[in-house]
């Protein structure tokens, strides 16, 4: 088991989250493009966490996903979303939540590098988790995810099922930190939060979805 199969897929960022999991037919990489902006909540968010009246006001959906973590904003053009499946039993495949990212973050920072981006590792310090990380992806990290000195750069979650798992990740192309806030509002009403927020540094990328999956796709295990 050594090739990874490459789907495109685009729609709205909630249908893209319910897209059938079947990783049973082998190693797959899905590139998704979602054709609104969307605020996806994690799977254990709760939805007061949201100001709803400003994301009718920005045309924002509010979508949730079945991996946990923080929200994620999405905005067409200024992210770059990739999913990559597993099946259960792959050599890959690691029963520990927690340390089953390793091999995904490193792979991560390999594509990176050969685009240019040096200086990212893999963070696997279970310690970096905060508060603000429980409401904004991006505000905390969490082992296996990449960073590049104090600004993260590649956001991870994970759903799995008896089939395998769906490793999500996300790059940023811009960020909006003052979008986060408005939509946020209910979440972030602690002016403590609401600091941290803007005090989150986050690494963008300025290579577009083709160059990172396919360095992506040169960089994964074989």
């Amino acid at each position: 088991m050594t090739g990874w199969a490459l789907e495109r897929l685009a729609g709205d960022a909630g249908a893209l989250h319910r897209q059938d999991l079947d990783p049973s037919s082998g190693r797959a990489v899905w590139v998704l493009e979602t054709t609104g902006p969307a605020l996806v909540l994690g799977s254990t968010q709760h939805d007061g966490v949201v100001d709803r009246s400003s994301a009718r006001q920005m045309e924002v959906a509010v979508v949730r996903r079945r991996s946990g973590g923080g929200a994620v904003l999405l905005v067409p053009s200024e992210h770059v979303w990739v999913d990559v499946l597993l099946p259960a039993g792959d050599p890959l495949w690691d029963d520990d939540v927690g340390a089953s990212f390793g091999w995904l973050g490193a792979a991560w920072v390999g594509a990176l590098a050969s685009l240019g981006v040096h200086g990212a590792v893999v963070d696997d310090d279970p310690r970096c988790r905060t508060r603000l990380g429980r409401t904004v992806c991006f505000g905390g990290l969490a082992p296996g995810e990449v960073v590049a000195g104090e600004a993260k750069l590649v956001g991870l979650s994970q759903r799995r099922t008896r089939a395998g798992a769906r490793f999500q990740c996300l790059i940023h192309r811009h960020w909006r930190a003052s979008w986060y806030r408005e939509l946020l509002a209910p979440a972030l009403s602690d002016p403590a939060d609401a600091a941290a927020l803007d005090r989150i540094e986050v690494g963008t990328v300025g290579s577009g979805p083709d160059e990172l999956v396919e360095a992506l796709l040169a960089a994964l295990p074989r």
